[in-house]
């Protein structure tokens, strides 16, 4: 679904313990991710939110974790295992065609700084949408330094045309994000 993808050594870059000075994982989720929660990350390149949202679903949660590149998903695998968060961690390697989430059924949905690297977006927000259960909700942000107003704008008009509700615009540094809802039936 991605047709210019972060390179592996990014990935690395963006999982290092320093961004969490001015990202901190645990602070954007607040509230956001529950105890026993199954969690939907799309293109999680490394686990800098994955592994904090595995503690934060707990023994009874998981976090399944979307990416095209085989790489990201073994060192986030990696990641996993030396926190002792394996068994919270479900990887799936998707297609550039299709997320195949089919069977999912999350509570949320993270984004962070993909969408931007997606050519069919009205495909992933439907898709997304899809894997929510009705009240299930969805926080996109991505990098103002790579996505314009306007651009974000068309981003959020795809997501609502794919049936979600605009819930909120959290303040996340360097981030434009908005907080979406599946809405219940």
């Amino acid at each position: 679904m991605m047709p210019h993808v972060c390179p592996s050594w990014v990935g690395r870059l963006l999982a290092s313990p320093l961004r969490r000075l001015v990202q901190d994982p645990e602070a954007i989720l607040a509230g956001l991710v529950e105890p026993g929660f199954t969690v939907l990350e799309v293109g999680p390149g490394m686990g800098f939110f994955t592994l904090p949202m595995a503690r934060m679903v707990g023994e009874g949660g998981s976090v399944v974790a979307v990416d095209l590149q085989p790489t990201m998903l073994r060192g986030l695998e990696r990641r996993a295992a030396r926190a002792g968060l394996s068994d919270r961690v479900r990887t799936h390697l998707c297609s550039a065609e299709t997320l195949g989430l089919e069977g999912v059924a999350a509570d949320f949905a993270l984004l962070f700084a993909v969408v931007h690297e997606v050519p069919d977006r009205p495909r992933l927000f439907a898709e997304v949408c899809a894997s929510l259960k009705p009240g299930g909700r969805c926080l996109m942000a991505e990098p103002k330094g790579h996505v314009s107003a306007a651009r974000f704008g068309a981003e959020l008009s795809d997501a609502l045309a794919a049936g979600f509700a605009e819930l909120s615009r959290p303040a996340i540094h360097a981030s434009r994000a908005v907080l979406l809802s599946r809405p219940a039936v």
